[in-house]
This record gives C-alpha cells, sequence and structure tokens, in this order.
C-alpha cells in the first residue's frame, strides 16, 4: 500500500506520480540513473465541481501517463471537457489541453525527488473555458514517509507562467507552495492538502485545501473524493469537491 499511495501523490497532485517497483539498480551516484522502475501506465479520470461568486464550473478530466526512457520517465496528457453556468455564460466545450514530463531522479523506501515541467495550451473550443494565454508551469517534489510509513508528506513548489496568447486576456504568473499528508489505513487513506499560492498579475492569494479519502478498490484500480474550500483575497472559487478513478495498466 505504501507504494501505490506513494505512486498516487508524485502522479496526482495534486499532483503529481509514481509507483515503485521492486527492482533495484545499484548505483554510486543515484542522480546518474534512476534507482528504481516507477512509473506504469496510468489513467486518471474525474469530475470537479466549483463554486464561485459568479455561478459555476464544472471540469471532467482524463489524464493518461505513459512512462518513457528507462520508465524514471513520465508523459502526461491533460484533456479537460469544462462547463459553466454563470450570470453571463453557459457554455460546455474542450479546455486548456495540457501536456507534461515528470522525472524521478531519487527515491529510496522513505524519501524521493521529483521534477515536472509543464505546457498548457491556448486550446479551449471558446474563450470563457480557458485562460486565453499558453503557460508554462515548472516544478519540484519531495516526499518522505513519517511515523513508521503510515504517514506520507508531500512538498511541492510550481511556477505557472504564460508566454504566448491574447492580449486581451491578463498574463499569468502563479507561484505555489503546497503540502499534502497522507494516513495510510489498510487499503484506505485519508489526507489533507494546503496549497499558499501569490498571483503577482493582481497581487493576490488565491489559496485552497482539501480533505481526501480514498481506498483500494482492487489491486489496479483506486478511487478517491475531495472536497475543498478556498481562502485569502482574489480566492479563484468558493468551495467545491471532486470525484476520481486511478486506473494502472
Amino acid at each position: 500500500m505504501k507504494k501505490l499511495q506513494l505512486f498516487y501523490i508524485l502522479s496526482f497532485i495534486v499532483t503529481i506520480s509514481a509507483k515503485a517497483q521492486d527492482t533495484l539498480q545499484t548505483k554510486k551516484n543515484p542522480f546518474t540513473e534512476a534507482r528504481f522502475h516507477y512509473y506504469l501506465k496510468t489513467i486518471l479520470f474525474f469530475n470537479e465541481y466549483l463554486d464561485t461568486e459568479s455561478g459555476s464550473f464544472n471540469t471532467t478530466q482524463l489524464r493518461f501517463l505513459h512512462p518513457i526512457a528507462n520508465k524514471a520517465w513520465n508523459l502526461r496528457v491533460d484533456l479537460p471537457l469544462i462547463s459553466t453556468n454563470t450570470s453571463s455564460v453557459n457554455k460546455t466545450g474542450i479546455g486548456d489541453i495540457g501536456v507534461g514530463i515528470s522525472y524521478i531522479p531519487y527515491l529510496d523506501h522513505s524519501k524521493g525527488i521529483a521534477f515536472r515541467a509543464r505546457i498548457i495550451s491556448n486550446s479551449a473550443s471558446d474563450p470563457a473555458l480557458g485562460t486565453g494565454k499558453w503557460v508554462f508551469a515548472p516544478a519540484v517534489f519531495y516526499g518522505a514517509y513519517i511515523r513508521e510509513k503510515k504517514l506520507l508528506w508531500i512538498a511541492s513548489l510550481e511556477n505557472q507562467m504564460s508566454f504566448a496568447g491574447s492580449n486581451n486576456r491578463n498574463d499569468i504568473n502563479t507561484t505555489s507552495f503546497e503540502n499534502y499528508f497522507m494516513y495510510i489505513i489498510g487499503k484506505n487513506w485519508i489526507a489533507a492538502d494546503v496549497a499558499f499560492r501569490y498571483n503577482a498579475t493582481n497581487k493576490g492569494y488565491p489559496n485552497n485545501a482539501f480533505i481526501e479519502f480514498g481506498r483500494k478498490i482492487t489491486s489496479n484500480n483506486m478511487g478517491y473524493i475531495h472536497p475543498s474550500f478556498a481562502f485569502g483575497n482574489h480566492k479563484s472559487y468558493n468551495y467545491g469537491i471532486e470525484v476520481g478513478i486511478l486506473i494502472l495498466f
């Protein structure tokens, strides 16, 4: 189960995504080659509902992850379908499609380091369903087990910065520091997450937090649900709920 949780967190969050296999490779310098084969082919399907001051947004997203190279690398594709329900806009269509690469240079049975880079395209079928910008988002992650490997902690630092797109839309420049804690109970887990963000464009702090409840359904499938809420000035929503299924194959 501890291998499953490490996979889930680094992949999702989140964030971010890895599952440590039992094939250990002995290297004098762990940064010259991955010490484990981490990744499996993965499908993550989730639905997220967000309540905002002007209405609601619902995102149904398919995320596909595929191992590449020596399986220490991971290709990620995000395909979102977004519905809006506001006083001025009621639309459904494709949102901004994202592509990312993740790499875990070091991982042992108690701690690990990961890096990720994403490009979020200006590909929404309607301006109301996307940012109108091309966004580059690099991130770094550190994870460690504590309390006799019953509690997993993942910390991440990510910056999202726009580099092209519509001149009529606001530039994107947001830095986030996120901490995720997961407590493992047999085939179940309960987790808490808080993300502190600074939006340099509007000088705001669109922070959020959530509690997550998850369960290993079969040997290769997991399900989870997490309610969330936002806090801080210029927050992007009020409250939300997300339900997802993770399939490994």
